[in-house]
Order: structure tokens, then sequence, then C-alpha cells
């Protein structure tokens, strides 16, 4: 397998997905509409073809163009991407499709691949783009992965949970970041035990390769940090890598509905656990980076950038009444 082709590749998972393939070896070709910034633009290793993922004759050009042998399909958000992808893609070696944790519709403690139920997705959800219907379209495009195994498409999925690095555009992990980096006292809700399990990018993408080359068809893999810190944890670990101290002041429902709030109004706060079993991905020889490197690398970048994700959580001014009425 030489030539890969990333459907994607300019923002955050593809741009790492790129990297990696980039890394060890392969020719690599990015596919999609051109309309964002190209950070591979002066990389004579990685080649750029623009066209839409969502119509199907621009996806059979790249193919004739492209002759791909691995296609990693980084930006399928609806089942008919899927259907349509590993139809085009059907004699690649390796079609691997990025779902997510958010497939699964069963709140077991941990998600694992072959036994953990898939969310259903009706018609009306497999074509409406919405928060609410993102899982269920997840879940939908592996069923397509799995009918195109059944048809002899070297087709797989992986499964990352909520994923946090450099160049995140969510900005859902920045909001911690910026807390713990500029404020002295933040507020944690549920006394910092959420519990949601996340994976670093650059390991999103080692899982992607592997998948490609030594994963079986028709098979899902889960990924997400080997260990799982809380969110009260969390932020130490945040502390310690921007050299602050930082004061973490628990709340819970009650204290927030005081002041309009509730747990969920803070990014990365759940109020079940979220989990994934890894053991199927790290039998490919997979392993995730350690904490520590993988934030020294998030806070140094997330400093150069104008990113603060303070528009996904409460503003200062009612998280300071909160501290205040809490340290009376």
């Amino acid at each position: 397998m030489d030539d890969v082709l990333v459907i994607g590749g300019t923002r955050f998972i593809g741009r790492y997905t790129v990297s990696e393939f980039r890394d060890a070896g392969y020719d690599v070709t990015m596919f999609n509409r051109g309309t964002r910034a190209n950070p591979f633009v002066d990389d004579e290793a990685v080649a750029h073809f623009e066209g839409n993922r969502r119509d199907r004759d621009a996806l059979e050009d790249v193919h004739t163009a492209v002759d791909p042998d691995v296609v990693v399909d980084c930006v399928a958000y609806f089942p008919e991407d899927v259907r349509v992808a590993t139809d085009v893609f059907a004699d690649v070696d390796a079609y691997v499709y990025v779902s997510s944790g958010a497939a699964y519709g069963e709140e077991r403690v941990p998600k694992r691949e072959d036994d953990t139920a898939l969310e259903p997705c009706s018609d009306e959800q497999a074509t409406t783009d919405s928060a609410e219907t993102y899982g269920p379209r997840k879940a939908e495009g592996d069923r397509e992965v799995f009918s195109a195994a059944e048809a002899g498409v070297r087709a797989m999925s992986v499964r990352p949970t909520v994923v946090y690095g450099p160049h995140d555009y969510t900005e859902r992990f920045a909001y911690w970041v910026d807390r713990v980096d500029v404020e002295d006292r933040v507020v944690v809700p549920g006394d910092g035990l959420s519990l949601w399990q996340m994976a670093y990018v650059e390991d999103v993408a080692s899982a992607l390769r592997l998948v490609a080359e030594a994963g079986t068809a028709g098979e899902a893999y889960n990924v997400g940090d080997e260990h799982a810190p809380m969110l009260g944890q969390w932020l130490d670990l945040l502390a310690e890598t921007c050299e602050t101290g930082v004061e973490t002041v628990g709340a819970t429902a009650r204290d927030l509905a005081r002041h309009g709030l509730e747990p969920q109004d803070f990014p990365m706060y759940r109020a079940s656990p979220h989990l994934l079993e890894t053991a199927k991905l790290r039998a490919l020889g997979w392993s995730s980076t350690p904490h520590r490197v993988a934030l020294q690398r998030t806070v140094a970048e997330h400093r150069e950038n104008e990113r603060t994700g303070r528009q996904f959580g409460p503003d200062r001014e009612t998280e300071g009444e909160i501290l205040d009425a809490l340290t009376e």
C-alpha cells in the first residue's frame, strides 16, 4: 500500500492523518473543496485534488487520477457518503471510515465494539445535519461499512471518542486550557467527577494508519486514551503543564441552578461515564501518547492561536459569582 487518499485533510483529524501517512513513507493526496487553508501547500510529498466529496463524479475523477491503495474518509457525515465512497473505492486495499464514539446507543462502561449496541438511525435522521443526529448518522455509516465488507470491500471503521490536541477548531478542550492558563480559580461542575474519555489527535491518526495496514474488513476499532482522567484530574494535569496553580471549586447541579446554569453548560461534562474499550486496537500494536506529552503540545499551540473556547462555557462574570457564593 503506497498511495493514500485522505478525504478531508486540512483541519484537525485529517491534518494529522496526512502527516501520519506521509511520515510513514506513503504518497499522500488530499481530496477536499479547497475552501480552507492548506497546511501542506509547500510540502511536495502531499498532493491536493479539489472536489466535493458529496459529488460521486468528483470521487470517481479522483479515483482515476490517484488510483489509491488506501482511502481514509475523515469527512463522511452522512450514511450516503459512506455508501457511495465504498462503492467508488471498492477496489482499494483499505477503506477506513472515521466514525465516532457517539455512534454507541447504549450507556455501558466500557463500550465495546462487538457488544455495545449502536444508535438506531431513521431515514429522516440520516439526512438531517444537526448535533442531535450526529451519533445516529455515524452509526449508520458504520453499518454501511459492515455492508460493504460483506460485499467484499476491505472496509473498516475507527471510532474515536472526543478528540483533543493542537489545531482543534471545536474549542471544547480550549475552554479548560484557557481557564487554567489565565485564572487562579475555576468552577468545576459535579465536583470534577465527570468521566468523558478523550483521544489525542496524533493517536487517532496513528490508529487510522494501523487499521488500514492491519485491520480486518468489517470490523470497528475504538480509539481513546488508555488512561481516562476525570475532569478535575484533567485540570490538575493542565495546571502542571501550564506551570501554574489553580484552585478548582466543585459546584453541584443545585449550586449552578442558582445562577441559571446546569452542569452540561460546561464543555467536557457528561452526566454518565463515557469510556471506550481499546483492547482491539492495541492488539494491532497501537498505544496512546502519555498525557504530559500530549498536553505540552496542546498548550504550546493553544498559546499561539486565538482560540479560547470561552464562548462554549459560562462567562467569567457568572463564574465569579458562583465562586464567591461557594467560597464565602
